[in-house]
C-alpha cells in the first residue's frame, strides 16, 4: 500500500482520549503528542491544511482536579473538562509551536453545526484559520453541554466538522488499524476491510461496542461518523494511532479502512442539512410523492399522509416512503401544527385553510437533500 493521504489537501484528524492521556497516570503521552505534531507539520509542509479535533480534556482534568471515580456526575465532568481544557490547548500549543506553527482553540456545542447562522460563523473561523496558516484545534464544550444536548463522542463531532469545512478526508485516530468483519480480539475468523464503498446494513453490524470510560467512543459510533462523512463528499480513514508516527505511517502504507466518498460533493445547503444531528420531525408520504422526490421535484402537502414530532418551520424532517424507509430530508416550510391542517390537501385549498398566502411546498427541493441508498442525490 503506497501514501494513502496523497489525494487529499484538507484533512480533519479525531484524536480520542486514550492516544492522548495515559489511563493509568492521567498524564499526557508526550513523546507521543510530539511524535504527531512532526507529522502535522511533514503535512503542512506538503501542501496539507490539517484540523484537529482532539479528546481529553476531561481526562486531563480528573487528574488535575484529583477525580479518580470510573464515572463522574455531569458537575464533576464539566469541572474537569473545564480545568482540563487548558491543560490540552497548552499541549497543543507548544508541540505544535515547535514547528513554528501556531493553534487557534474552537469549542463546539451542538447548536453551532444545527443552527445556520452559527454553522457559517464556526465554518468562518475555521476556515480563516486555516488561510493564516494557523492548525484549529476542536473539541465539544463539555464544560458546559448537558448529557441531554452533547454530541456524546468526538467521531460524529468531527464528522460534522470535517463536512462543515469541506474536508477531503477525515481521518479516527484509533486503538485498532480498521474495520473488521468481526471483533479481532475476540473472533479468530475476523477479516480486516481495506476499502469499504459504502455503508451498507452489513457494515454496520460489523461494528463493534463500546471502549473504556475514557473514550465514550467505539467501532460503532465510527461507523456513524462515516455516515455523515462520506454522504457529503469527504471520505474517512479509521488507522492504528497508539504508536508514534500515525500519520507518518499511513504515508508509509500503514494498514488502514478507507470508506469512500460519496462521488459528487453535496452543495454547501444540503452538506448542512444532511450534518444536522436532530431531526425534529418525519413526514410520511405517498408513493407519488416519493417519485416525485426521487426525481428532483419538491414535497407539496397533497402527498403528505401522516405528520409526526414537534417542529417549526425551517427544522430539519425527515421524509419517510410508504414503506418507512427515509428517502430524503430536509428543512420545513411549515410548522407541525400548520403541517397537519395542510396533509393531503391541494394548493388552493391551503390558501383557504391557512388564512393568508403561503408557498405551497411543505419541503422546498433546494431545502432537501434525496437518499438514494446511502448517497446524497444534490
Amino acid at each position: 500500500m503506497g501514501n494513502a493521504l496523497a489525494p487529499y489537501r484538507r484533512l480533519t484528524i479525531k484524536i480520542g482520549s486514550a492516544l492522548l492521556v495515559d489511563g493509568k497516570t492521567g498524564k499526557l503521552r508526550t513523546d507521543w503528542l510530539r511524535s504527531i505534531a512532526a507529522d502535522i507539520a511533514d503535512l503542512r509542509a506538503a501542501g496539507c491544511s490539517v484540523v484537529i479535533v482532539s479528546s481529553g480534556a476531561i481526562s486531563l482534568g480528573r487528574r488535575l482536579l484529583g477525580l479518580s471515580a470510573p464515572s463522574l456526575p455531569l458537575d464533576q465532568s464539566q469541572a474537569a473538562a473545564s480545568a482540563g481544557q487548558i491543560a490540552l490547548s497548552q499541549a497543543w500549543a507548544d508541540t505544535l509551536g515547535e514547528h513554528d506553527i501556531v493553534t487557534g482553540q474552537i469549542l463546539l456545542t451542538p447548536n453551532i453545526t444545527e443552527e445556520r447562522r452559527y454553522f457559517l460563523n464556526a465554518r468562518t473561523t475555521i476556515t480563516t484559520l486555516l488561510g493564516l496558516g494557523a492548525v484549529p484545534i476542536i473539541n465539544e464544550n463539555d464544560s458546559v453541554a448537558t448529557a441531554e444536548i452533547r454530541y456524546g463522542d468526538n467521531d460524529r463531532l468531527s464528522a460534522r466538522v470535517a463536512t462543515m469545512i469541506e474536508a477531503d478526508c477525515l481521518i479516527l485516530l484509533s486503538d485498532v488499524d480498521g474495520l473488521y468483519t468481526a471483533p479481532p480480539g475476540k473472533s479468530p475468523d475476523a477479516a480486516h476491510l481495506p476499502h469499504v464503498a459504502q455503508i451498507t446494513p452489513e457494515i454496520e453490524a460489523m461494528a463493534g461496542g463500546a471502549a473504556s470510560h475514557l473514550s465514550r467512543g467505539g467501532m460503532t459510533t465510527k461507523v456513524e461518523a462515516g455516515k455523515i462523512a462520506t454522504q457529503a463528499g469527504t471520505a474517512m480513514i479509521i488507522a492504528k494511532g497508539t504508536e508514534n508516527h500515525p500519520l507518518k505511517a499511513l504515508t508509509e502504507g500503514a494498514r488502514h479502512t478507507l470508506f469512500a466518498a460519496a462521488q459528487s460533493r453535496a452543495q454547501a445547503r444540503k452538506r448542512w442539512i444532511m450534518g444536522t444531528l436532530e431531526v425534529a420531525g418525519t413526514l410520511q408520504v405517498d408513493a407519488g410523492a416519493a417519485r416525485a422526490l426521487l426525481s428532483g421535484k419538491s414535497l407539496l402537502p397533497i402527498g403528505i399522509t401522516a405528520v409526526k414530532g414537534d417542529f417549526a418551520r425551517g427544522d430539519a424532517v425527515s421524509i419517510i416512503d410508504p414503506e418507512g424507509r427515509e428517502i430524503a430530508r430536509g428543512l420545513a416550510g411549515l410548522g407541525r401544527e400548520e403541517a397537519d391542517l395542510v396533509k393531503g390537501k391541494n394548493s388552493t385549498r391551503i390558501e383557504q385553510i391557512l388564512g393568508y398566502d403561503t408557498r405551497s411546498e411543505m419541503v422546498h427541493r433546494d431545502n432537501m437533500v434525496v437518499l438514494l441508498g446511502l448517497e446524497a442525490k444534490v
